[in-house]
């Protein structure tokens, strides 16, 4: 498992743009790789979650759903994603109320090489539900890393992204949904 201070390396996964529900909208793709080059600059969220149609996960992917406009506030982008497929991921959107035009983005790493590098795939093959902080080097800052059935509270990510940030810039006039801190 990689740790704290660590790079990522090369990888490759398939990210759901936010706000599409389908394969392609407006002769736009829904689609685009994400590699560890895409986002220069900035802050990335990566949530793991085990799988698409689960009971926990799209209260989690809501609940940071909501927090999209606090994230990119703090110059970070939010990702989450599984094992499962893109098309899957779109297929979730328009089934469930919390997920449709989903306002960040999702990746698919069927292929594993963020799951696997990362060291987080739990015997089942599925990932666990991990949360990594990466800053704009692509550093890791920090992991949270719970089992299958443990859920997460997205406002803690968002205070630790604070903290860290603090730790590392002025971190002056932070906001929580608009509120100033």
């Amino acid at each position: 498992m990689k740790t704290i201070g660590q790079s990522l390396s090369s990888y490759r996964v398939i990210g759901v743009k936010p706000g599409f529900n389908l394969p392609e909208e407006n002769n736009v793709s829904a689609f685009k790789v994400i590699t560890e080059s895409s986002f220069p600059g900035k802050w990335k969220i990566f949530y793991f979650y085990p799988k698409d149609f689960t009971f926990v996960c799209p209260t989690e992917i809501s609940e940071y759903n909501k927090l999209v406009k606090d994230f990119n506030e703090r110059n970070a982008i939010l990702l989450g994603g599984s094992s499962d497929n893109e098309f899957v991921k779109l297929a979730w959107r328009p089934e469930n109320s919390n997920l449709y035009k989903l306002n960040h983005w999702q990746f698919s790493d069927t292929n594993g090489s963020l799951i696997d590098q990362l060291g987080i795939r739990h015997e089942t093959g599925v990932a666990l539900r991990a949360t990594f902080i990466f800053d704009p080097q692509n550093i890791i800052q920090h992991i949270t890393v719970n089992n299958l059935n443990v859920g997460r509270n997205p406002i803690e990510t968002l205070r630790i992204l604070d903290a860290i940030q603090t730790g590392k810039l002025c971190a002056c006039n932070r906001t929580l949904n608009g509120k100033t801190l």
